[in-house]
This record gives C-alpha cells, structure tokens and sequence, in this order.
C-alpha cells in the first residue's frame, strides 16, 4: 500500500458473505424479496481518501473507470451535494477483491466513500437514505456488522454472528447479478426463509454443518462450470459447508480455526494458481 497523501487516510472497505440467501420470490415492483444473513469480513479494498479543491478519483488495481460510472464517484459526489461541500476530494480506490464476485466489493466502497467523508465533512447528512439510493445493499456495509436482511436487502437487523474463520475462492469468471436473478425467474426455484436459528447454533460448533443454502447457486452453476469446481476444491480442502455467496463466483466455507483456513488457502492456491483465494474471517 502506498503512504497515504498529506491530509489523507486508508480506510478497509470490507467485504461480506452471504451466510445463506433466499429469494423468496418476486415483487411487484420487479425487485426480489429476499431473507439473508449477510456478514463483513477482515478483507477488503483500501480506499485513500483526503482533502482536494475537486473531487477526483484514482482507480489502481483494476481498469474500473474514475469517473460517474464508478460507485465510489458517485457515493462521493452525492455525499459532497448533500453536505454542501464546496471543495472536493481526493480518493485513490486500491481495488483488491476481484470484480462482479458476490462479495459486495462496490457496494462497500461506495459506503467506506460516504463514511470517510461524513468524517472529513461533517454535516446533518443522512447518510442511509444516500446509501440506499447507490444500491441495495450499500446500507448493510453502514451497519457494519452482521445482520439479517429482508425486504431487497436494505431492511437490517443486527445478529450476533459469532467470529468464524473461512475461506473464499473466486474460479476467476464474472457473474453478473442481474443474470443470476433472471435465471431464477426462468425456472421459479423460489425458496423459503432461512433457519436463522439453525444456523446461528451450527456456527458456534464447529464439527456441524450449516443449514444454510443459496438460491441462485443451483442456476448460476449450470452455467459456470468453475463454480462448481470451486466448492468441489473447497470440500476436498476439508472445509465445512462450502456455498456460493451472492450471486456468485467467489464460493466460501468455514475452517475449525486460522491455522486450517490458511493451510487450506495456501493448498487450493497450489493446486489451481488461477484462482483467488483468500484466508479470511468474519468481523
């Protein structure tokens, strides 16, 4: 990582998995209804951000545009309006978790932006109604912690998710959501509530499998065969109860501690050095 700027600081715009996602079907207003578990992790990118006469945005890591396509652009320049800010900013994005992967990489961003210049910026912003007009699920990177969502995502909960070690895997293709939700509608393959309660008990023992699933992993799957393979590497790896988060590709599953999560990254980066793969933990 590089220093930050004079007046700058890097702040971790972490990454979430979906610890189950069920779409409980489809609304009228086209948007899906949704019942998930979704929980920060201690990886994420890195975005630099400081004072500026202008808001500019740097992008490095990724060919991502810097300009109003990219989230983190347009959650500053909201931000910035809103508060009435007549200066700008400077904001270098170190893009390190891979594109359209299920792990909310842009959605974080875009949140990390409006926090870090609520900080820079203080003013009555609200900063919730900002977030839920970048993206659904922009509001659940605000709460930071772990929380069940419904509605289209941006009705949270807290929960008490216990601290667990896992380890995701992203075969290296890119799923587009939109994609993996119309897969769904074609086949109505809606599913039921989580067992919330089931699920939480099976974190906190280590040895039980989580009675979670994923909607959108059967039909995203038939289609991407490396996803497949994906949560077949991590079964074999000895890893518990591997599913795809999101609308894929990056699939995840939970280690008994850190030693087994960091054995397990280093043996599925030998054996496919294409992939990304990555030790992590929940937050």
């Amino acid at each position: 990582m590089t220093p930050d700027s004079p007046g700058s600081r890097t702040y971790l715009a972490p990454a979430k998995v979906n610890l189950g996602l069920s779409v409980r079907g489809l609304r009228a207003d086209g948007f899906h209804e949704l019942h998930s578990i979704m929980v920060p992790l201690s990886v994420g990118d890195d975005l630099e951000i400081g004072p500026a006469d202008t808001l500019t945005l740097r992008v490095e890591g990724s060919d991502l545009p810097a300009d109003e396509r990219n989230l983190v652009y347009r959650a500053a320049r909201a931000y910035l309006d809103a508060a009435g800010v007549t200066g700008g900013a400077s904001i270098t994005l170190h893009k390190r978790l891979p594109l359209a992967s299920g792990l909310g990489g842009g959605s974080s961003d875009a949140a990390t932006t409006l926090m870090a210049l609520a900080r820079l910026y203080p003013a009555g912003v609200d900063l919730a109604a900002l977030a839920l007009g970048l993206g659904a699920d922009v509001p659940f990177f605000l709460l930071g912690r772990a929380a069940l969502a419904a509605g289209v995502g941006e009705v949270l909960a807290p929960l008490p998710v216990p601290p667990v070690p896992l380890v995701l895997v992203n075969p290296g293709v890119e799923v587009s959501a939109r994609d993996a939700y119309a897969w769904l509608d074609d086949e109505e393959t809606f599913t039921p509530e989580l067992d919330v309660e089931g699920i939480l008990a099976a974190l906190s023992h280590s040895g039980r499998e989580v009675p979670y699933h994923n909607a959108l992993q059967e039909p995203v799957v038939a289609r991407h065969a490396p996803i497949r393979e994906a949560l077949a590497a991590l079964a074999a790896a000895r890893l518990r109860s591997p599913l795809m988060s999101g609308s894929g590709a990056t699939c995840f599953a939970l280690a008994m501690s850190d030693d087994h999560a960091h054995d397990a990254a280093r043996t599925i980066r030998a054996q496919h050095p294409g992939w990304w793969v990555e030790a992590t933990r929940t937050l």
